[in-house]
């Protein structure tokens, strides 16, 4: 049977390996994300460009 100190150590490092886990979390969501606007700000940028080109060939007709 495990003393009373035994079982809170084994509590204490269930818990610090939780916390690591959920720490890192927040940081696989945000580089998930900042991947995904960063390919949404390139497409708002080819778009844009699309758009000012067919907006001068429009001027020119």
């Amino acid at each position: 049977m495990k003393s009373e100190t035994e079982e809170l150590k084994t509590r204490i490092k269930e818990l610090s390996s939780q916390a690591v886990k959920f720490s890192k979390k927040p940081t696989e969501v945000c580089l998930i994300d900042w991947e995904q606007a960063k390919q949404f700000r390139q497409q708002a940028r080819e778009a844009s460009k699309r758009c000012q080109l067919l907006m001068q060939e429009l001027k020119r007709q």
